[in-house]
């Protein structure tokens, strides 16, 4: 049986930044923007993490497949050599098809590790070129929120202010507030603060007092009615999704049977000359169902 060729040689090698070409022509100088000042430090500070994917063209020449801005900060900051992995294809398409971004909850998450392994905050900040107190936010971004709620928030991209709002809040709340932004693929600072407002006192972790003592049994009032409204909300979302297989086979078994229906002669007669406009029914829905196919 033939075997799937290699896409890549299975070291690391060493090769001059001179003998590195790139595939599209130098453009001009703009501003750097945020991406290319954070990979300059951290290549200052630790170093080249990834490094460059190159092919091979010629002995001592060398095709760019992907690292462009890597490469550019080695030659800004005078390296004359940069670690490369060999591809065995000159094929760059796959490199830049998608962006990939890390989730705060593993930035969070990585954070923790390199402290653990003994970076300091200073050092990880001078790496992403960012003020420390930024570090110092992340690291503690969970506190507060229960396991359950970071579970269901992992994957996602979300707000990393939004955790400040949910530590507000106990735990089942947390929960129940993962599950409406995960439903409504709504993971913004504004929507959390709305399920805040909408969250029942006894929800809260400190319930908010009103000035001079009054006016707390209409917010209340209030906030409970909001948190019931997005409840039922979140429920009947949960009961659409779960029927909606169903009712999709349904629709088209009863299309199937109206369209044979309407196809029998005897049938179409009659429904013409005693129920003419459910027989025009019939047809529109017939009509607007093959154009929503």
């Amino acid at each position: 049986m033939a075997t799937i060729p290699k896409a890549f040689e299975p070291f690391v090698v060493s090769i001059p930044i001179a003998c590195i070409a790139v595939q599209l022509p130098a453009r001009r100088k703009k501003k750097k923007g945020t991406f290319q000042r954070q990979i300059a430090a951290s290549i200052r500070e630790v170093g080249l993490i990834e490094p460059l994917v190159v092919y091979r063209q010629a002995a001592d020449q060398f095709l760019l497949l992907d690292g462009h801005v890597r490469l550019e900060v080695l030659k800004e900051l005078g390296v004359t050599e940069a670690r490369c992995i060999l591809a065995t294809d000159d094929e760059a398409f796959t490199y830049n098809r998608r962006v990939n971004t890390i989730p705060p909850i593993a930035q969070h998450m990585m954070i923790l590790e390199a402290l653990r392994n003994g970076l300091t905050e200073e050092r990880i900040a001078a790496a992403l070129e960012v003020d420390i107190s930024v570090i110092r936010r992340r690291r503690d971004m969970l506190n507060g929120i229960c396991e359950e709620a970071v579970a269901m928030l992992r994957n996602y991209k979300v707000n990393a202010h939004v955790f400040a709002l949910m530590r507000k809040m106990k735990p089942l709340r947390q929960v129940e507030v993962a599950e409406h932004m995960i439903v409504n693929a709504t993971f913004s600072y504004p929507f959390a603060r709305a399920l805040l407002y909408g969250t029942k006192s006894e929800h809260l972790m400190d319930v908010p007092k009103a000035r001079g003592g009054q006016g707390q049994p209409a917010i209340d009032t209030a906030a409970n009615r909001l948190s019931q409204e997005s409840d039922n909300l979140l429920r009947d979302l949960k009961t659409l999704e779960e029927s909606f297989g169903r009712d999709a086979l349904l629709l088209t078994v009863c299309r199937g049977y109206v369209d044979r229906l309407l196809s029998n002669n005897k049938v179409l007669r009659y429904l013409e000359k005693r129920h003419s406009d459910s027989l025009t029914a019939l047809h529109l829905w017939m009509d607007n169902r093959r154009l929503g196919a």
